[in-house]
């Protein structure tokens, strides 16, 4: 029995199942932090969504049935929730997503949790250019070095079309860095 067979038993006990939480949390929380920040941008709402995403998974646990690895089960409730956190939020604003997220990425140079350089802005408004299934592939692909067939279980879309999305991207971005100014 693997590991995280095993975790998923115990989460799926009612007896084990709030150390057992404690523990998955422990194993993923950082992971999943960092994949939702690429989402939302923002810190206090990576917060808020990685929270939002850790209720779903307790509350869901037993429905789990394993498919998938228990990884890229949660890593799709995240992007979910990311998703919908984002949605939400521009609804509110009254503007497109694609406007909501150029206006975060604009706000990141006064983010005090935001330590990159003057490049790595730049390649974040280039990511906000792209369609929302390109940024995630992109960001699943270029900077969680996931691989085609991990980012078709999460994304539950054929390898041949994440590569296409892909290539896209990274062309898109190529093409707003070089005439970026």
């Amino acid at each position: 029995m693997t590991e995280e067979t095993t975790l998923v038993l115990q989460l799926q006990n009612t007896a084990t199942k709030e150390a057992a939480f404690r523990n998955l949390i422990t194993q993923y929380k950082e992971r999943l932090y960092w994949h939702i920040r690429k989402i939302v941008i923002v810190h206090d709402d990576t917060d808020d969504v990685l929270q939002n995403t850790f209720i779903k998974v307790f509350r869901n646990i037993d429905n789990f049935k394993g498919d998938s690895k228990l990884y890229s089960w949660m890593y799709r409730i995240a992007t979910n929730e990311a998703i919908t956190f984002l949605n939400k939020k521009a609804k509110q604003q009254n503007v497109d997503i694609s406007d909501y997220k150029q206006q975060v990425v604009s706000n990141l140079k006064s983010d005090d949790w935001f330590s990159g350089e003057e490049i790595q802005i730049i390649l974040q408004k280039a990511i906000a250019t792209l369609p929302q299934k390109q940024q995630l592939v992109f960001n699943m692909k270029y900077f969680d070095d996931m691989k085609y067939n991990e980012i078709s279980e999460v994304l539950e879309t054929s390898v041949g079309a994440l590569k296409a999305s892909y290539f896209h991207a990274v062309k898109k971005i190529e093409t707003f860095i070089k005439t970026y100014n």
